[in-house]
């Protein structure tokens, strides 16, 4: 990142984390001011934000630290009603109270009642109030892996790949116990979210108790070996997309001659370890029980998703998280490696385009073929023990750079390593300029030629990004995870849908309105809008400047792509899709069916002489 003469700034105390009850409370305000509410049920003045639900016509109001321009306000403190109108008094009230007034108010807007979603925030309650517990009790004056930012090194560039020849580990990089090692604080961050969605109603709710969840969940920093099946080979479902494709697999292991290895995520097996077909299988000889075995793996941000040092491995895990069952779906086993296949011009063309981005592929899936009562594959089973392998960091990652979780990177809270606060520390509003400028330079371009050149829709929220940084904490490439997230406009691909079953081209598609919107918010609302918060926290002045380094990057993609209509319009100020996970969860809708609500978008060019934006 090119050095500055700009005054280096103080670094700033980060701001402490909240408390489980502040953290739900705050993440319900943001659900209802985004979903909830109209302009006219708003005030923001003397540092409060007041919001009126005008179903229950109730008054809610709440501590500001920083407004935000796209309404994405960091709130502090606890919250309160108005209480014994007229004349009446700002009381406080708790997380459960307000989760009632969000139910009543909700009920009163659809006509509908959801009688999950009380005992929904509560679960998600208990998980907060857990992991920053751990959090708290652990040595927080240096979280796993914090990255610390050394002087602003001025070699490497986004148009030119990026990418660093330093043969030593970036001395930036401190991980426990392993000093320099990226994988290390890569997994750390992976491991920070502690409190989730910041605009879901309940972004850590589980359908399982308490222990079994601390056993398995990332935020609580588990652990844990693989549970292995060796299968005879007649009776295991595979598909690869290129040969060694599945390699991560069988190198979990050694399986008797005859038999393939089949790694269960412990949790599901426990799960399933019962069906019938399964034990009769196990009594005849045709699966072995294998047992724990391997060295321990670390589950990632989505839970079911686990690194085992080298690559990354998909699970089934019948398991409410958030909204759904993490089951991979038989159609969802046979598209990802069908999607690999059918994208593989399309990452080449990426690659040359540009060059510090990458897709990371999924080669191969493996299962259980035990035949049902009809002769067929028993689909419990099948789906239930389906893993897809996802090919790992390491060929993608520059030579001395770390790779983080984009999402780490937003934290607005000192919770783990590669936040933009820690990244930036210290640096001055023109080094947080050119941080950002990098920043959106890598990530915008090949998701608007994706969708544009390629007819793909990638779908690059903060979890679904992975950001390679180099010594001086800077941006030198962004890697795009989770092709079950990737989808196809049906004209770009009619042919290659045809070769497919039904069943697997239908859900590997997006229309072009459902697919623009995807990437609009993905790309703007969920990720850009989130990391630019972080960096506005250090240099709150800074917010439009921030916005128009955006407008500016979607002006140069603009130009190059030919200035499509899409475009134009996103920069002629169209309002900003966002997803509508509040009134999603209400309804009980699957994820591909969620709806959209219209933000007022900040990249539209300023009036001439006048004020760009308004909190």
């Amino acid at each position: 990142m090119p050095s500055t003469t700009t005054p280096r700034t103080p670094v700033r105390t980060p701001v402490r984390p909240p408390t489980a009850d502040e953290a739900v409370g705050h993440t319900l305000l943001n659900c209802l001011l985004r979903e909830a509410t109209a302009p006219e049920d708003r005030t923001l003045a003397d540092g409060r934000l007041v919001l009126r639900l005008p179903r229950l016509d109730m008054l809610l109001r709440v501590g500001v630290r920083r407004a935000s321009v796209l309404g994405a306000h960091r709130f502090s403190g606890p919250v309160s009603i108005l209480e014994g109108l007229p004349g009446g008094a700002w009381t406080t009230i708790g997380w459960q109270r307000l989760a009632e007034l969000v139910h009543a108010e909700l009920t009163l807007r659809t006509g509908t009642e959801n009688d999950e979603f009380l005992a929904q925030v509560a679960a998600g309650h208990r998980a907060v109030d857990s992991a920053l517990g751990r959090w708290a009790t652990a040595d927080t004056a240096t979280p796993v892996g914090t990255i610390t930012r050394t002087a602003p090194d001025t070699t490497g560039d986004p148009a030119d790949g990026g990418a660093r020849s330093e043969d030593d580990e970036p001395p930036a990089v401190r991980a426990a116990g392993r000093p320099g090692d990226p994988l290390t604080t890569y997994l750390a961050s992976e491991q920070s979210l502690l409190l989730g969605h910041r605009f879901h109603p309940t972004p850590k709710a589980h359908g399982a108790d308490p222990g079994t969840w601390t056993a398995y969940a990332p935020e609580e920093g588990a652990r844990f070996p693989l549970h292995l099946l060796a299968v005879r080979e007649g009776l295991m479902a595979e598909e690869t997309a290129e040969p060694g494709g599945a390699a991560a697999l069988d190198r979990t292991g050694e399986a008797p001659p005859g038999y393939r290895l089949l790694p269960a995520h412990p949790w599901q097996y426990r799960l399933l370890g019962g069906h019938p077909a399964l034990r009769a299988a196990v009594a005849r000889g045709d699966v072995l029980d294998l047992g724990p075995a391997g060295p321990p793996v670390t589950p990632t941000a989505s839970v079911r998703t686990i690194h085992d040092g080298h690559a990354f491995l998909k699970f089934s895990l019948d398991v409410r998280i958030t909204n759904c069952l993490r089951k991979n779906a038989s159609y969802e086993l046979t598209g990802a490696v069908a999607l690999t296949r059918l994208l593989a011009p399309v990452l080449a063309d990426l690659a040359r385009s540009h060059p510090s981005a990458a897709v990371l592929r999924e080669p191969a899936y493996r299962s259980l073929a035990l035949p049902g009562p009809d002769g067929r594959p028993d689909r419990t089973l099948l789906e239930g023990f389906g893993v897809i392998v996802r090919e790992g960091l390491t060929r993608h990652t520059p030579t001395g750079t770390t790779p983080l979780l984009a999402a780490a990177i937003a934290d607005e809270y000192p919770l783990g390593p590669g936040r933009v606060s820690a990244l930036l520390a210290g640096a001055g509003p023109d080094e947080a300029a050119e941080w950002w400028r990098r920043y959106t330079a890598l990530l915008v371009p090949p998701v608007l030629t994706a969708y544009f050149r390629h007819g793909v829709v990638l779908e690059p929220h903060l979890q679904n990004v992975v950001v390679c940084v180099g010594r001086d904490g800077a941006p030198e490439r962004v890697l795009f995870r989770d092709l079950e997230g990737t989808k196809l406009l049906p004209d770009h691909y009619a042919a290659a849908l045809r070769s497919l079953p039904g069943e697997v081209a239908e859900p590997l598609t997006y229309d072009r309105r459902r697919g623009w919107d995807r990437v609009v918010y993905c790309l703007f609302v969920n990720h850009l809008a989130e990391v630019l918060a972080a960096v506005a926290d250090l240099h709150p002045e800074t917010e439009p400047a921030l916005w128009r380094q955006v407008r500016a990057t979607v002006e140069r993609s603009a130009d190059a792509l030919g200035r499509p209509s899409q475009l134009r319009a996103l920069l002629a100020g169209a309002p900003l899709p966002a997803k509508a996970n509040l009134l999603t969860r209400w309804q009980r809708s699957a994820d591909r069916d969620a709806g959209y609500v219209r933000l007022p978008s900040p990249l539209a060019a300023p009036p001439p002489g006048g004020r760009p934006y308004a909190p």
